[in-house]
């Protein structure tokens, strides 16, 4: 079957997952809040973007927002849908959602995704660390290579969480798929003379793996305590998240391997009369526990549930065996007395390892900073629209569009 067919049957499915969504979720709208404040809005967001992995996008990324019972018992949830086209002949679909049930006793993760793709990868590690504060490149700093890869990539994640009563602790299991195919590296060249090698190839024929398609697939033992008051626009509150992911054989996986992913956001109200002027911190670590993972389910920038960590970066920037990142942002109010538009500035840093070659977790460091603007496009669900521009070592810049917050 070929790549075209395959994309627009995939299309095809998705778009009857996300009917599906979308008929469920308005089969809620029956029940009102208070002031008759409907339970559940669609914004359906026509996506126009670039950042330096997509170049320009279009397409479209419609938000979902309801409650599934009292507000001021039950969290908001929240679905975000995207068929998105760039011009980098890239595809993405995926539908992403964090919902919660009546008086918050479960929380539902799902994360489903078809993506004919292509990344340009610079092997493991982060390299040497550009010190300049404004990206410069220090003299005597190696430049990094580029190597672009190409993939498709079908996942299906779905996790539920239930809550241990008068507390925000949750517990659960969750199943994880991840498939990636039609694996080609444009770096490698094995008929030349010397040959052309490339890190997916040097690093799957080291492991003794497969070159053009691989699986992972198991389940995670998690835990989770949540204290947000609104999880796409937060204003005070902590988010904490620990997931065990044990990937056998036996259910699929290429390797017998395990992950673990820790992860933590506070946020700092600094003004009590300007909830919207806020301080927030995100940190995660992401580590490969057992055993050896294919290049591309390596830990890696960018590749958290909604690809927002790393900006300026590319998505895949920075990869390894283990990666920490952090992140803090300003966010602030532009009107005296109106909360329609907002500001941002960001720094953050990503560290990886590269165990092969004895570089460990924070040898290196690279930052990137950025700022933005944010428009409250849906007030009565706290709905951002962001738009933010970054820089970061070796020349990297960007801008990015995305509804909610950054995190």
């Amino acid at each position: 079957m070929s790549k075209g067919h395959n994309a627009f049957t995939y299309l095809y499915l998705c778009n009857c997952l996300l009917f599906v969504a979308i008929f469920d979720l308005c089969a809620q709208e029956k029940d009102t809040l208070k002031k008759k404040e409907k339970n559940f809005s669609i914004f359906p967001m026509p996506f126009v973007s670039a950042n330096p992995t997509a170049g320009w996008v279009l397409g479209v990324s419609p938000s979902f927002n309801w409650t599934n019972g009292n507000k001021e018992t039950t969290s908001m949830s929240t679905a975000l849908a995207m068929v998105l086209f760039t011009t980098k002949d890239q595809f993405f679909t995926s539908l992403r959602s964090n919902s919660f049930l009546k008086n918050d006793s479960w929380a539902l993760l799902a994360d489903f995704r078809y993506n004919n793709n292509n990344q340009p990868t610079f092997g493991l590690g982060t390299g040497v660390a550009t010190l300049d504060p404004l990206g410069v490149q220090v003299p005597g700093t190696p430049e990094p290579i580029e190597e672009r890869i190409f993939f498709s990539q079908f996942r299906f994640y779905g996790t539920a969480l239930k809550r241990v009563p008068d507390t925000r602790f949750f517990y659960g299991l969750g199943i994880m798929i991840d498939h990636m195919f039609d694996i080609w590296d444009d770096a490698l060249d094995l008929s030349s003379d010397p040959i052309k090698d490339s890190f997916h190839h040097h690093y799957q024929d080291q492991k003794g793996l497969q070159m053009d398609r691989y699986t992972q697939s198991g389940f995670s033992l998690n835990a989770m305590y949540d204290s947000r008051d609104n999880v796409a626009n937060p204003y005070k509150g902590e988010f904490a998240w620990l997931s065990f992911r044990p990937m056998p054989k036996f259910m699929g996986s290429t390797t017998n391997s395990s992950q673990l992913w820790a992860e933590y956001r506070k946020y700092f109200p600094l003004n009590p009369e300007r909830p919207r002027h806020i301080l927030g911190l995100w940190s995660y670590g992401w580590f490969v526990t057992h055993g050896d993972l294919p290049y591309l389910f390596l830990p890696a920038l960018g590749w958290d549930m909604f690809n927002r960590s790393g900006r300026p970066y590319t998505f895949g920037r920075f990869r390894g065996e283990d990666l920490v990142y952090n992140e803090v942002e300003w966010r602030f109010p532009l009107q005296q007395n109106k909360d329609f538009i907002g500001g941002v500035v960001f720094v953050n840093a990503t560290s990886a390892s590269h165990r092969t070659q004895e570089v460990s977790l924070f040898n290196h460091l690279h930052f990137g900073f950025g700022a933005g603007l944010r428009f409250m496009v849906l007030p009565s669900r706290r709905l951002n629209l962001g738009i933010d521009y970054g820089w970061g070592a070796h020349g990297a810049s960007g801008y990015f569009i995305n509804l909610y917050e950054a995190f």
